[in-house]
């Protein structure tokens, strides 16, 4: 089979595509012939060596695909040869084939395609984690999406307005700000140009946001735990801008505010029915047109490398997606 590998830690432009022997299926796993694969931030790291899992050498990047089941294995009930699904892998869905245990392996809706399957299940399954079971949003609260044009801040977004929410996007243009008024935001802010505590200030008549949804940190982080509300909860998702921010914790004290961190990916293993659960409610919102994940580019496998620095860059908006077939 062909697989785009990491040899060594560097940037993207070192993968190379190569044919390798295909896996087999241990007894707890499913073997996924590989359509299409998601890039996502983490995949920017992990060829570099600064993720927190460092995978044996030679590796492929790629933490989510969608697929079709090729063979299972003996303790696999859930599943069964030729269904469609997308998987969480951690890394290595730039392949053609992958063996994924099967907690991580969910059946997609007959209606959507392996494309948006493999741009569906990392970004929206952890906005809904972050939303539902970490911030326990309510109707009728104010949420702050930042980086709100990026894949898994257009899910917040949307997750967001399904829930009851009023949304205020966050993002650094005009043009990405556009994207998340499109996907349902009630208020935007465009931080390139104003001051985000002011403009919080402002929009919220000076009482703050329930919930912050941060996958970006650094300096953005600073600015919005200083905007939040009595009772507030701020998501820690991520860090795309490259810093990790260090939190001042009276802050939290004085608004009796929570900072919660949100990894889905060892939510999804630990509590796989709640997992579970989330992504019925995903689907039949998605069924119901709520839900549109954006895919912005679709690259050849062969490009994977060219796929992942779109996003290393932010070039991207919304979702950028690997064909493997």
């Amino acid at each position: 089979m062909k697989a785009v590998l990491c040899k060594a830690f560097g940037p993207a432009e070192n993968l190379v595509l190569e044919e390798v022997a295909s896996p087999e299926a241990k007894k707890n796993e499913i073997l996924l012939d590989v359509h299409a694969a998601g890039v996502n931030f983490p995949d920017t790291l992990i060829i570099e060596g600064k993720y927190q899992f460092k995978p044996p050498f030679p590796f492929s990047p790629g933490g989510e695909a969608a697929g079709v089941v090729a063979a299972v294995g003996e303790k696999i009930s859930h599943l069964k040869v030729g269904d469609r699904v997308m998987a969480l892998t951690g890394w290595g869905s730039f392949a053609e084939q992958i063996a994924v245990p099967g907690y991580n392996v969910l059946p997609i809706p007959s209606a959507m395609d392996f494309t948006t399957a493999a741009a569906f299940s990392m970004t929206y399954g952890t906005s809904m984690h972050a939303l539902k079971q970490r911030a326990q949003l309510q109707p009728g609260e104010t949420l702050l999406v930042l980086g709100a044009s990026g894949g898994v801040g257009l899910a917040a977004v949307e997750i967001g307005k399904a829930m009851g929410a009023r949304v205020i996007a966050a993002a650094s243009s005009a043009e990405k700000l556009a994207v998340a008024k499109n996907a349902g935001a009630d208020e935007l802010i465009n931080y390139s140009e104003s001051n985000l505590k002011e403009e919080l200030k402002r929009l919220t008549q000076g009482n703050g946001v329930d919930v912050i949804y941060d996958p970006v940190g650094g300096d953005l982080f600073d600015h919005a735990i200083r905007s939040i509300a009595w009772n507030g909860r701020l998501l820690v998702v991520g860090f795309a801008s490259g810093r990790i921010p260090e939190l001042p914790v009276n802050l939290a004290l004085l608004k009796g505010a929570a900072v919660l961190g949100v990894f889905w990916g060892s939510f999804a293993q630990r509590q796989p029915q709640d997992n579970a659960a989330n992504f019925q409610q995903l689907f039949a919102w998605h069924a119901e047109g709520k839900l549109k994940p954006l895919v912005s580019q679709v690259y050849p496998l062969e490009k994977a490398g060219e796929a992942i620095d779109s996003l290393a860059n932010r070039k991207a908006v919304g979702k950028v997606v690997v064909a493997v077939r």
